[in-house]
C-alpha cells in the first residue's frame, strides 16, 4: 500500500521523507533514516565544503540507500556544495532547495541523475519550480518549521496536485501513520517531516534543548515571527525570541553583528568590515539589519541546536512538537508510521467494498 511514485523515484522502502533542518540533519540522522526505509537529507546549507565532504563520506559508508543533499544558492560556499554532488551522483539521488538553483544548474544535476526536490510553500512557486524542471515538489504548509507560509497544508496541498504534473511531497503537520494515510488519500506521494525527526534519538540535538520541545503542549506556543530575519519563521516561544522582538534598533544591530562575528569563518567577515557595517546599518536602519540577520540567522539556531542553550538562541519548530511526547528512534519512528499508515488504508479500502456499499445502500 506505501509503494508509491515517491518511493519508486527516490529508491526508498516508505514514501517518508527526512528534511534537511540546519545543525541537525547530519550524517548519523540520514543513516538512520535510511536505513530504516526513508528517505534523509543532509543539511548542506550550515556546512562548510570540507564538513559537507567528511558527512557525504560517513553516508555512503553507514548505508547502501541513496540519499539526498540540501542547499541553498546564497549560501557562500554554494558552487563547491553543486560540484561535489555531482561527484557523488551516484548515492545523492536528489536535492532539496528553497531559493533554487537557475535552469542550467538544474539540468546539470538532471542529466547526472540527481532528481531536483524543492520545498514550496506557496502555489505560484510551485508552478515556477517545475517550469524549471523541478522533478518532485514538496509543499510545505504554514504549520511548518522554519521559514513558512501563512496557508495550511489542507489548503496549499491540492491547489498544488491540481496544478502540476510532478509527484507532490505534503510537509507541514505531519508526525504520524495517520498523517501519511491522510496525505496519499489527498493524493500526495508521501510525506516531509523536520520537526518529527528532530525529535528522536538519533537526532543530535542535546537533550537540554530536546526537553524544550517536549514541554511545548500548546501549538499557539509555536508561532511565527519575523523578529530573525525579517521573513515568518516559526519557532517556540522563548526569551531570547522575545528579547529579538522587543528590542531597539541598536539591541537588534548588535544581536546582528555578533552572529556575524561568530559565523566569520563563514562568511568572511573581517573586524574593520563589521565596524563599518555597523555604522552603515544605523544609517539605513531596519532594512540593512533585516539583510544581515538573514546571513547570519543560523548562528542564533546553532546557539540553541549545538550548544544546548536554549534560552540564547531560537527554536525553530513546526506546531506538530506540541503533539509529541517521546523520543523515538528514526528506526522505530518509521516503523510505527508505516504501520498506523497501512492499518489507515486498509480501513479505508474496506469501506469501499461491495459489501460495505450495499450494507450502506440498505441502511439508507
Amino acid at each position: 500500500m506505501l509503494k508509491t511514485a515517491l518511493t519508486e523515484l527516490l529508491g526508498c522502502r516508505y514514501p517518508i521523507v527526512q528534511t534537511a533542518m540546519g545543525w541537525v540533519a547530519d550524517s548519523n540522522l540520514v543513516i538512520a533514516t535510511s536505513n530504516a526505509g526513508g528517505f534523509g537529507f543532509l543539511a548542506a546549507a550550515t556546512m562548510s565544503t570540507e564538513l559537507l565532504e567528511q558527512e557525504i563520506a560517513a553516508v555512503r559508508a553507514g548505508t547502501q540507500a541513496k540519499f539526498g543533499v540540501n542547499f541553498h544558492m546564497f549560501q557562500p560556499n554554494a558552487k563547491e556544495v553543486i560540484e561535489l554532488v555531482l561527484k557523488n551522483a551516484d548515492r545523492v539521488r536528489a536535492v532539496s532547495y528553497g531559493r533554487g538553483p537557475d535552469a542550467q544548474t538544474i539540468k546539470r544535476f538532471k542529466d547526472a541523475g540527481v532528481l531536483c526536490m524543492p520545498t514550496v510553500g506557496a502555489l505560484k512557486h510551485a508552478q515556477k519550480a517545475v517550469q524549471l524542471g523541478a522533478d518532485i515538489i514538496t509543499v510545505q504548509g504554514g504549520e511548518g518549521g522554519g521559514h513558512t507560509g501563512s496557508v495550511p497544508t489542507t489548503l496549499l496541498l491540492p491547489q498544488v496536485l491540481e496544478s502540476v504534473q510532478v509527484p507532490v511531497v505534503a510537509a507541514g503537520g505531519f508526525y504520524n501513520g495517520r498523517g501519511l494515510a491522510g496525505a496519499l488519500a489527498f493524493g500526495a506521494a508521501g510525506i516531509a517531516m523536520g520537526t518529527r525527526f528532530l525529535m528522536t534519538s538519533d537526532s543530535p540535538v542535546p537533550r537540554t534543548t530536546l526537553q524544550r520541545y517536549l514541554d511545548v503542549k500548546d501549538p499557539a506556543h509555536i508561532r511565527a515571527s519575523k523578529a530573525v530575519d525579517g521573513l515568518p519563521q516559526r519557532m517556540i516561544d522563548n526569551v531570547f525570541l522575545h528579547k529579538l522582538e522587543t528590542g531597539g534598533l541598536i539591541k537588534r544591530l548588535v544581536v546582528a553583528l555578533t552572529s556575524a562575528w561568530h559565523w566569520r569563518a563563514h562568511t568572511g567577515m573581517t573586524f574593520g568590515h563589521m565596524i563599518k557595517t555597523f555604522f552603515a546599518a544605523l544609517k539605513e536602519g531596519d532594512g540593512a539589519i533585516q539583510t544581515m540577520m538573514a546571513a547570519n540567522a543560523p548562528v542564533l539556531i546553532q546557539r540553541a541546536m549545538v550548544e544546548g542553550k536554549p534560552d540564547e538562541g531560537v527554536l525553530p519548530s513546526g506546531q506538530v512538537a506540541a503533539n509529541i511526547t517521546a523520543l523515538p528512534s528514526a528506526g522505530e519512528l518509521i516503523e510505527s508510521i508505516a504501520s498506523e499508515a497501512t492499518l489507515r488504508l486498509a480501513a479505508l479500502r474496506a469501506l469501499q467494498t461491495p459489501e460495505s456499499t450495499t450494507a450502506q445502500e440498505t441502511a439508507a
